[in-house]
């Protein structure tokens, strides 16, 4: 059929860019933090009367002030791991919502170790136990809305989510044999045993150097790896992968299995590792802030590192700009949305381009 002369072009159309470069998205992701700031920069000065100057240096002494940068870059370091543990799934598309809830199962394991076999063993040999623990327990908490999934084609999302508040009453649980005073912490007074041994006096070094051997290991494994090829054509096609000879079922479940098993890393550096301690807000929102670690950072390892950065400096400065002028703690949360806002909302104008309707074509039709 003939197309239609009178047809008018719609006023607003939306088409996908090809060709964005590297430098280009850079500098459109630059231009949208710097807005953002200025943004957060009135708010703030609504509500102190502050200048923006002031407000600015507040955010990066937040962050990297004295005594601030080994803690902020060990923050850098547990997200970038939570975030890794995410990205294999979200690269064959498995939307594995539940990292918050397996970093706790890491947790939950590493911490009830320390507690029944601390001082009854050698701590070496304690800290391999939980090593083992803690990477096994979570591993199998992955496993089981994968085994589901693959075989009967659960929905990921909302299985992995109730799973994680399955694993904080089982928390809530254990804190209340753990400590008969009703405390809703058990610290390092219960935890006295397998703490990790420490790098120039400080709790953070071995933290962070664990974490860089993952994210190197994790990039080999999915770009030179032939599970990380499985994993990107399961992702993209599952009949391309069963018409290729791929097994779909055994590869969803190895892949959840091993983001659950990195999550369980994730707990036991947080209890084993730095703080000794546990909670049911241990892991602090990690395994939601996770997602979008791994989404701005297109599911590439090395660069979750500049993500991970981004996202902790921000939190952190915020959180110091609500300290310093003493306003509510959930003002550092606003703080974070307005940037996180425009960080998310310039990814659309990187991928998609905005055609407006031409007025020369406007006169064509009558207008």
């Amino acid at each position: 059929m003939a197309k239609n002369s009178n047809t008018r072009e719609p006023f607003i159309r939306i088409s996908k860019r090809t060709d964005v470069s590297l430098k280009t998205g850079i500098i459109v992701r630059v231009i949208a933090i710097l807005i953002a700031l200025v943004v957060c920069g009135i708010v703030t000065k609504v509500f102190t009367g502050d200048d923006p100057i002031s407000i600015f240096k507040t955010i990066v002494h937040g962050a990297f002030g004295q005594g601030r940068l080994l803690v902020t870059v060990h923050e850098i370091a547990i997200l970038l791991c939570v975030s890794l543990a995410v990205t294999p799934a979200f690269r064959m598309r498995f939307w594995n919502i539940g990292a918050e809830g397996q970093v706790l199962m890491g947790a939950l394991t590493t911490a009830m170790c320390m507690f029944y076999l601390g001082g009854k063993i050698p701590d070496g040999l304690l800290i391999l136990i939980m090593t083992i623990a803690a990477i096994t327990s979570a591993a199998i908490w992955g496993l089981i809305p994968a085994f589901f999934k693959a075989h009967w084609g659960t929905n990921e999302t909302l299985f992995t989510l109730m799973m994680n508040y399955v694993v904080i009453q089982l928390i809530e649980y254990f804190l209340k044999i753990a400590d008969k005073s009703g405390s809703n912490v058990v610290g390092p007074n219960l935890l006295s045993h397998g703490w990790f041994p420490q790098i120039f006096h400080t709790n953070y070094l071995l933290n962070i150097l664990i974490v860089a051997v993952i994210t190197v290991a994790l990039h080999i494994y999915l770009k030179y790896s032939k599970h990380g090829y499985e994993i990107l054509v399961v992702g993209e096609s599952e009949n391309t992968a069963k018409y290729i000879g791929i097994n779909v079922k055994k590869v969803i479940m190895r892949t959840m299995a091993l983001s659950g098993a990195i999550c369980g890393v994730a707990g036991l550096l947080l209890v084993g590792g730095s703080s000794h301690s546990i909670d049911s807000n241990l892991a602090d929102g990690r395994g939601f802030t996770a997602i979008m670690v791994s989404w701005l950072a297109k599911f590439n390892p090395i660069t979750m590192i500049l993500t991970s950065l981004l996202i902790v400096f921000l939190q952190r400065g915020a959180g110091e700009v609500s300290s310093k002028f003493g306003l509510n703690a959930d003002f550092s949360e606003i703080l974070t949305g307005i940037i996180l806002f425009f960080i998310i909302g310039c990814e659309f104008f990187i991928n998609y381009k905005i055609h407006f309707r031409s007025s020369s074509k406007a006169v064509k039709e009558g207008k």
